[in-house]
């Protein structure tokens, strides 16, 4: 399982802004190793936001986003104390869901 992912939402007037810091080495498939053996594939292809169990955000991702991906968005209707689930899967069939509350 990977490491947690580092979410920050704050809220400002009647949105928040979500931070969110993934731990994912993102392999492309397309480097090689010290032998000379290609590294598979080992990416995020789906990621979903949620505030309080209501889906606000969906994306598909592939091999071309960066290891340790960085995201950031805003929520209309956020206030503080509300709930920010984030969730990632990959094409290894791993996933990872962290949660924060909107400060």
């Amino acid at each position: 399982m990977a490491d947690p992912m580092r979410i920050r939402a704050q809220a400002s007037g009647d949105k928040a802004v979500v931070r969110v810091l993934m731990a994912h080495e993102m392999e492309t498939g397309q480097r090689k190793d010290s032998a000379g053996k290609i590294i598979p594939a080992w990416h995020i292809t789906d990621v979903t936001a949620s505030l309080n169990g209501k889906q606000v955000l969906a994306a598909e991702w592939g091999p071309s986003v960066s290891k340790n991906p960085f995201l950031q968005f805003t929520i209309k209707g956020a206030k503080a104390g509300d709930k920010v689930a984030i969730t990632w899967k990959d094409n290894h069939g791993d996933s990872r869901t962290d949660e924060a509350t909107v400060s």
